[in-house]
């Protein structure tokens, strides 16, 4: 039976939206327009990759393709509607892939991962194998290998990518992944774990006001013992008596008068 599907967390969702940007291909138009990125694929929205004709439609030469797509371009609402959609393909690919346990920010980490590279770029990984076998160390440090892009045919290492590979593997290891990356903005609250919540404040307070109490507070000397009590004498016998003592002697009875 398939796993069921998960939702995307919300670091991760912020995460993607970080790197991806929403740039606009056109300015001078209200809405937001298809650009081209960094590898040569048109673009839309939150990293919204535009297929066509099977494949994904690529270089300047298909600026009016991609217009044509998109005609007026697409409104920030929309924008986040495609991501969503997106993103739960990924989610499914790392359901799929990952047979292993994951908590939210492992899994929120794969799918930026998959989503940005693509699910078969995951799946013949050396990442998804050492995690799948129980690695976790091991795959969080895989995510820093692919930091690759082809530029004018040439393969490179990208700085956007080196930045996103940083932040991916944080937030796999529950780390801040926005100062892994540098990026600017509110900071999450830390999940909350089982193991690490603490004792009512209650308790923790009267234990501790205890412990400094005790820490604090003179050492007090013992009374002297009351000077009637050292004189009172121990009411049981202390020997053990080596006969039992003479019997009284017997009383002469009366002789009975006759009647």
């Amino acid at each position: 039976m398939p796993a069921p599907l998960r939702d995307v967390p919300t670091e991760a969702m912020e995460l993607i939206k970080s790197f991806e940007g929403i740039p606009d291909g056109d300015p001078g138009t209200v809405n937001i327009d298809a650009y081209i990125d960094p590898v040569g694929i048109w673009t839309i929205g939150w990293g919204h990759a535009i297929a066509h004709q099977g494949g994904w439609l690529r270089g300047a030469q298909n600026e009016a393709v991609a217009r044509a797509l998109y005609p007026g371009g697409i409104t920030r609402a929309q924008a986040e509607t495609l991501l969503r959609g997106d993103l739960l393909d990924s989610a499914r690919d790392v359901v799929r892939l990952v047979k292993v346990g994951l908590d939210d920010g492992q899994f929120g980490a794969l799918v930026s991962f998959a989503f940005n590279l693509g699910a078969g770029n995951l799946g013949q990984s050396t990442l998804l194998r050492m995690l799948n076998s129980g690695d976790y160390g091991g795959a969080a440090d895989q995510f820093l290998r692919w930091n690759m892009g082809t530029v004018n045919g040439v393969k490179q290492p990208l700085a956007g990518l080196t930045r996103r590979r940083g932040a991916e593997r944080a937030l796999f290891l529950g780390e801040d992944w926005r100062a892994a990356a540098g990026v600017r903005g509110r900071k999450a609250p830390a999940a909350k774990k089982a193991k690490s919540i603490p004792k009512p404040a209650q308790k923790t307070a009267s234990k501790t006001a205890a412990k400094n109490a005790a820490k604090t507070a003179p050492v007090q000397e013992p009374k002297p013992a009351c000077k009637s009590a050292a004189a009172v004498k121990p009411r049981g016998r202390t020997t053990t008596p080596t006969g039992l003592p003479p019997a009284p002697p017997a009383k002469p009875r009366r002789p009975r008068k006759a009647r």
